[in-house]
């Protein structure tokens, strides 16, 4: 059931969920669907986790919201939690990712202003998506999603994603350069996997030029890529990194973490957020880090990953028409040679989320919690969709 009083922004599929359990969702009739999306990276727990429901249900009996005028306990322990698992000095929240890349975007402008740069240029790539906002709307590499919304936020340099050469250049002929903003791993790009020295490659040449390393892990943090955070697989630390999606399991919350130089850049009166960090969503969020350290998500993700990218590789093996299937952890892509969005609802039929991206970009992004059985689900309805839609 629709509403005409909602914005179109959406082009909506006919499904309406009333309920969710772990890996599935079910709707209104009680059917249940595979959710191989988990609410594009959110829902990394699953869906009602009893853990998440107790502390939401704990905290809003206590105190909902008070402002960031006063001291909040959950905030404080949060970026206590966060701090230690990145190895960052601090934290601003937010309350999605686009408002936590803004903040890392001001941060690299202050940053740039205080050392004397009175244009600072933000290098970012091609492909990239870092949100919606004007400011993070100019810094994503889609023209497609910009268009009709200029003028666009002046200040950013775009390069190709996993050319290091390209940012070299840039740094040769561009003096007010102060940052570079980058995914570890495109999502919304086409799950596009750089090459393994990239970012180390990246961290050279931001310690050779005083440039800010930024990192935009909000689909590909909170142990996505089978660790806490992508850049951990490189044995590397940004100076900013920015975090959403999974941090409190669907219960809206965006972090900004700051490091060195990084973390004394803001002052207080320059940002905030009137709902940042409320009681709320940090205590969620702390359930959510809880429950995935219990579980050792980081570990199960990883095998899971290696698991069902090889299970996937061998049932579409000598498939025409198939570029190649790629990912880190369960961060998934499997791409075609054609435009292939017709296949979310063929899936949809089948009982089965799945996102296409860059239009020619299966994206599979299943709760961490998924086991061999529901993977092994998943990779049959999937490969004879696949299978199905290429013979034609």
């Amino acid at each position: 059931m629709s509403s005409q009083h909602i914005m179109n922004t959406y082009g909506r599929l006919p499904v309406t969920f009333e309920r969710g359990e772990g890996c599935y969702l079910f709707d209104t009739t009680g059917q249940a669907y595979l959710d191989a999306l988990s609410g594009i990276a959110v829902c990394s727990l699953g869906h009602a986790h009893p853990a998440i429901q107790q502390a939401l249900t704990e905290q809003a009996g206590k105190l909902v919201h008070t402002s960031n005028l006063y001291q909040i306990p959950k905030q404080n322990e949060l970026s206590d939690k966060l701090c230690e698992l990145a190895g960052m000095e601090n934290v601003f929240f937010s309350n999605s990712g686009a408002e936590a890349n803004e903040c890392a975007i001001k941060i690299a402008r202050l940053y740039g202003h205080n050392n004397e740069i009175k244009e600072p240029v933000i290098i970012v790539t091609e492909g990239s998506f870092h949100g919606r906002t004007l400011a993070t709307l100019s810094a994503t590499g889609n023209r497609k999603i910009q268009a009709g919304f200029e003028p666009l936020v002046q200040g950013f340099a775009r390069v190709p994603f996993n050319d290091i050469d390209a940012i070299k250049n840039v740094a040769k002929n561009n003096k007010n350069v102060v940052a570079i903003l980058i995914e570890p791993i495109q999502g919304e790009g086409g799950v596009n996997v750089p090459a393994d020295d990239y970012l180390k490659q990246i961290r050279q040449l931001c310690d050779e030029h005083n440039w800010l390393m930024m990192l935009d892990e909000i689909q590909t943090g909170m142990n996505r890529t089978g660790q806490w955070f992508a850049h951990q697989h490189n044995n590397i630390k940004p100076d900013v990194m920015t975090l959403a999606k999974a941090l409190a399991n669907g219960v809206p919350i965006g972090a900004c973490l700051a490091n060195g130089k990084a973390a004394t850049t803001l002052q207080p009166g320059n940002h905030g957020s009137t709902f940042g960090g409320n009681p709320l969503a940090c205590a969620a969020a702390l359930a959510t880090i809880a429950m995935m350290q219990t579980q050792e998500i980081t570990k199960k993700a990883h095998s899971s990953g290696e698991y069902l990218i090889n299970h996937l590789r061998s049932m579409l093996a000598e498939v025409p028409g198939i570029v190649n299937i790629r990912g880190k952890g369960l961060m998934i892509g499997i791409e075609l040679e054609r435009d292939c969005t017709e296949l979310v609802a063929k899936a949809l039929d089948k009982n089965l989320l799945i996102n296409v991206t860059a239009q020619n970009t299966i994206r599979l992004l299943p709760p961490l919690i998924i086991s061999r059985a529901e993977m092994d689900l998943l990779s049959d309805k999937l490969s004879a969709i696949i299978k199905e839609f290429l013979a034609k």
